[in-house]
C-alpha cells in the first residue's frame, strides 16, 4: 500500500522537577541545599532519509510521545534526561500545521528538524543558595514540551522525467507503466501540469516517473508552458525522451534536436543529465520491413548508443520492461537494489 497522506500529534516530553534537599550528616546538622536540576524532556526530530517511501506507518500510528526527563534527587544528583524520538519520514514530505495550514517544513534528503522541543528541566533549590540565602527551600517545576498536530503530505521527488513535444505519447507511457491515470487524448496539451506515477519492477524496485508537459519552439523564453516545463525537468535524475515514430510532421530526429536546444537554453546542465529515447507508437506499423527500415533510420540519425534507443509501444505495452529496467541503471548506476523508495509494508 502506498500512502501519501497522514496527521500526527507530536508531544515532546516534560522537563524535570526540581528538588529541594539540604544535606544530612554527622556534624552537618544545618546542612546546605543539595537539590538537583530535572533532566530535559526528550524532543521529537523529524528525519528524512531516503531509505523510506511511503507515509504508511503515520497512518495506523496517530499519536507520537518522548518521554520525560526524571526529576533531581538530593546530594547534588541530576535527573537524566529523555532520548529524543526520531520520525522517519520520506524527502519531499510537507509538513503542515493541522490548525493553520501553514507550511512549516519541506523536507529535503537529509534534513533533520526539532519539530517539538522538549521541555528544560526544573532548577533544584542548590541554584538558589546566596549570601543573604543559605537555605533555601525554593526549587522550579520541569517546562513542558511542546505539541503539534501536523499534517503530512508527500510530494514525490521524480527520479525520471518523460519529455517531448505534444502528443508525443508522454501520458499513454506513464499511464502504461504505472497506477497513474493521466489524461489522454489526441490534442496538444493534454498534461497541463505533471503528473506523477510509480513503476514497480519488483517488491524492492520502485521508479517515481513524472509525465511533463509537452515542451515547443521557445519554450526556453517562456512560450508556451516554457519555464514552468523546465523547472519540473531540473528536479529529475534521468529523462526519457519520448518521439512519435509516425508524427504528423517533422522528423522524430529533428523533435528530438528541437527539444535538446531549448533545454540548453535554458540551462546547459540539462543536456548532462542521463537519457534515455524511447522511439513511441510502434504498434501503428503494420509492416514489419517498414517498422525495422524506420528504426534503423532514426537509430542512425540520433547518433546514439544502441542500449539509449529503445523502441515501445505505450499503447500496446510493447517494450515498456526493457525501458524500465534501461532507466533503472540509469538511476541507481552501483546496481543498489535496495534504494531511496523501500517497499512499503504489507
Amino acid at each position: 500500500m502506498f500512502a501519501d497522506r497522514a496527521t500526527i500529534t507530536i508531544y515532546a516530553g516534560k522537563g524535570g522537577d526540581g528538588c529541594v534537599s539540604f544535606k544530612r550528616g554527622k556534624g552537618l546538622p544545618k546542612g546546605g541545599p543539595d537539590g538537583g536540576d530535572g533532566g530535559d524532556g526528550g524532543s521529537v526530530i523529524l528525519v528524512a532519509d531516503e531509505n523510506v517511501g511511503t507515509l504508511l506507518d503515520y497512518r495506523g500510528k496517530h499519536d507520537w510521545r518522548a518521554r520525560g526527563g526524571r526529576p533531581g534527587e538530593g546530594a547534588q544528583r541530576y535527573g537524566a534526561g529523555a532520548d529524543d524520538i526520531e520520525l522517519f519520514l520520506p524527502p519531499g514530505t510537507l509538513v503542515y500545521d493541522d490548525h493553520t495550514s501553514e507550511l512549516l517544513w519541506d523536507l529535503s534528503p537529509g534534513d533533520r528538524i526539532t519539530a517539538a522541543q522538549g521541555g528544560k528541566g526544573g532548577l533544584g533549590n542548590e541554584k538558589f543558595k546566596s549570601a543573604t540565602n543559605q537555605t533555601p527551600r525554593q526549587s522550579t517545576k520541569g517546562e513542558p514540551g511542546e505539541t503539534r498536530r501536523l499534517r503530512l503530505e508527500l510530494k514525490l521527488i521524480a527520479e525520471v522525467g518523460l519529455v517531448g513535444l505534444p502528443n508525443a505519447g508522454k501520458s499513454t507511457l506513464l499511464a502504461s507503466t504505472t497506477a497513474a491515470a493521466p489524461k489522454v487524448a489526441n490534442y496538444p496539451f493534454t498534461t497541463l501540469n505533471p503528473q506523477l506515477g510509480i513503476a514497480e519492477l519488483d517488491a524492492s524496485r520502485r521508479l517515481v516517473i513524472a509525465d511533463i508537459p509537452g515542451l515547443i519552439e521557445g519554450a526556453a523564453g517562456g512560450a508556451g508552458l516554457g519555464h514552468e516545463f523546465l523547472r519540473h525537468v531540473e528536479r529529475t535524475k534521468v529523462l526519457i525522451h519520448v518521439l512519435d515514430m509516425v508524427p504528423d510532421k517533422d522528423d522524430p530526429v529533428s523533435n528530438y534536436k528541437s527539444i535538446r536546444a531549448e533545454l540548453g537554453q535554458y540551462a546547459p546542465a540539462l543536456l548532462e543529465k542521463p537519457e534515455l529515447i524511447a522511439l513511441n507508437k510502434a504498434d501503428l506499423f503494420v509492416d514489419e520491413q517498414e517498422l525495422t527500415e524506420t528504426i534503423t533510420r532514426l537509430r542512425t540519425g540520433l547518433e546514439l548508443a544502441d542500449d539509449r534507443v529503445l523502441v515501445v509501444s505505450g499503447a500496446a505495452r510493447q517494450g515498456l520492461r526493457e525501458l524500465l529496467e534501461a532507466a533503472w541503471k540509469l538511476v541507481h548506476p552501483a546496481g543498489n537494489t535496495q534504494p531511496g523508495w523501500a517497499a512499503s509494508p504489507a
